[in-house]
């Protein structure tokens, strides 16, 4: 009967969760379309095709084989490896990721963390599989993030270049002279795919590609409507640069009042751990029965499932995205 109401308990939980996961699917595509109707204009689909003369000679010859490549997950690890400034093979990637399974695996077989064997297994070799491409995403973050720290301070500087009455692509060359990494980098590269003859709007196109950021689609979209219509560039790159400011301040505001609820869904998920550590240190037999018993292993394998997915769901209600 005990076990009845565990198997209840965890079928009612996984409901509601997916309920949870469905409405923020929900909402999150409903928020991409509407940001797809104001960006219509900046080219966001797949990768723009480049010339061979502007081809990445380092990138070419990193990348997978040609019948690899075609898998939608290689080349969303290329690109997540070209927005993180990494110069990895995507093969070492994929190898490093089977290495780092199979030794999880491994440690599941001769150490049952997640009290049953094959659960062990199968979890260790997920968490250690994943590292690789965790680290990609953190380094990805970290660098999306400075150029978009960067990026109002350049706007100013190509608004204030066109003022002074050089043209849209001497402002560039300019600007990636005299801007550091990672924002110079990526100018730089526009810049020569510019200067080797690339037309403009499929150079434009692959900044995009290279920086999936909603601030670089504004701007590629700003240049890409008054190179077609006409009007004041170095007006509208001020302003775009004042809405990017204004954009910053908000998203610290939200930053800061969703800080409190990172902080308790950390404190939610630690306290239970530390609480089995210390109950395992004063005493030593108070969780060892628990885990010998059918039943009792059984909530103590749901009890981890439901830590990790209460975090996963506590972050992802305070992710709040501007």
């Amino acid at each position: 009967m005990t076990g009845l109401w565990v198997y209840l308990f965890l079928s009612f939980f996984g409901v509601i969760l997916v309920a949870f996961a469905v409405g923020f699917k929900f909402l999150e595509t409903q928020q991409r379309i509407k940001v797809e109707k104001v960006l219509k204009t900046a080219p966001t689909t797949a990768p723009v095709a480049e010339t061979n003369l502007l081809r990445d000679q380092d990138r070419d010859s990193d990348s997978a084989p040609s019948f690899f490549h075609n898998l939608g997950i290689v080349r969303k690890l290329e690109q997540d490896l070209r927005a993180a400034g990494l110069q990895w093979r995507v093969e070492a990637v994929l190898l490093a990721v089977l290495v780092l399974a199979v030794l999880g695996a491994l440690i599941g077989s001769q150490y049952s963390v997640l009290v049953f064997q094959n659960v062990s297994i199968i979890g260790l070799a997920i968490f250690l599989g994943v590292m690789p491409i965790l680290y990609i995403r953190h380094k990805r973050g970290k660098r999306l993030a400075e150029f978009e720290r960067q990026f109002p301070e350049a706007l100013d500087f190509m608004a204030r270049s066109v003022r002074a009455g050089h043209a849209f692509s001497v402002s560039l060359e300019l600007l990636a002279s005299e801007t550091p990494d990672p924002l110079g980098f990526e100018f730089r590269k526009l810049a020569h795919e510019l200067n080797l003859g690339s037309p403009f709007s499929e150079a434009m196109g692959n900044l995009v590609v290279r920086v999936p950021l909603i601030d670089v689609r504004f701007f590629v979209s700003t240049v890409l409507l008054q190179r077609e219509t006409g009007g004041n560039l170095a007006e509208t790159l001020t302003n775009l640069a004042h809405l990017i400011r204004e954009r910053f301040r908000l998203k610290g505001s939200v930053k800061a009042a969703a800080a409190h609820g990172k902080i308790t869904a950390t404190v939610l998920t630690l306290l239970p751990i530390v609480l089995a550590i210390g109950l395992s240190a004063v005493a030593p037999t108070y969780l060892s029965g628990m885990a010998k018993d059918p039943t009792g292993r059984y909530l103590i394998l749901g009890s981890i499932v439901g830590q990790l997915l209460g975090f996963l769901v506590m972050r992802k209600i305070v992710d709040i995205k501007v």
